[in-house]
């Protein structure tokens, strides 16, 4: 498993993109709806500078990445040089490379999708019981407000709550979930959480996990 990273020209982006983003290379790549495709690819949030607006400005580190089998990377090269229409902003791909995953004992994701558990208590013990089928021994974090701003979808702006809380636009409706962080992992058990995610969603940006140096 490895993440193809393109470069990306364009001026702007809306931050809740996931579903866009998903729609617009499907329209390039329509096999990416095969089953196995769904099961092996994840498609991470395009990163950028909020700009206002709920919208973010691509700048030289914006890419899309591609997280796929090593022998899928042939497929995928044929975006390089392609526009994409992502919701209303038009954005090209530039030439990608090729990345090794990397183990980090702290894993970060924007936002991680659960179908049915959408409040903290009930969403952590869906997240802790998706690691123990992954046999992962790792601390699931659900990231306080004082910790980060939001620009990625719609947050809970219930006081009550200590916690952000994100969703996705797909369509008209919007899916909810959290960003999340998972400490202590060994090598072993990071690399397997980047390959394999958690929750649903994960070719929208969702439950794909980079390297974070803090809780």
């Amino acid at each position: 498993m490895v993440d193809l990273e393109f470069q990306l020209h364009g001026k702007t982006i809306d931050a809740d993109h996931g579903y866009q983003l998903y729609s617009a290379i499907t329209d390039i790549l329509p096999s990416i709806h095969h089953a196995e495709h769904r099961r092996n690819i994840s498609i991470h949030p395009i990163n950028g500078a909020p700009c206002g607006e709920r919208k973010i400005a691509l700048n030289n580190k914006s890419r899309l990445t591609l997280r796929i089998p090593v022998d899928k990377v042939p497929d995928f090269l044929f975006l390089c040089g392609k526009f994409l229409r992502i919701g209303t902003h038009n954005v090209t791909v530039g030439i990608p490379v090729s990345r090794k995953l990397v183990p980090y004992p702290i894993l970060g994701s924007r936002l991680v999708t659960i179908k049915g558990f959408t409040e903290p208590d009930q969403f952590l013990d869906a997240v802790q019981r998706q690691l123990d089928t992954l046999n992962i021994l790792g601390t699931p974090h659900l990231l306080l407000r004082s910790h980060l701003k939001s620009i990625e979808g719609k947050t809970d702006n219930r006081i009550s709550s200590p916690f952000i809380k994100r969703t996705l636009c797909i369509k008209d409706k919007n899916i909810v979930g959290f960003p999340l962080l998972v400490s202590k992992l060994t090598a072993e058990e990071s690399l397997r959480l980047q390959r394999t995610g958690l929750g649903g969603r994960r070719m929208m940006g969702c439950g794909v996990f980079i390297p974070q140096r803090r809780e």
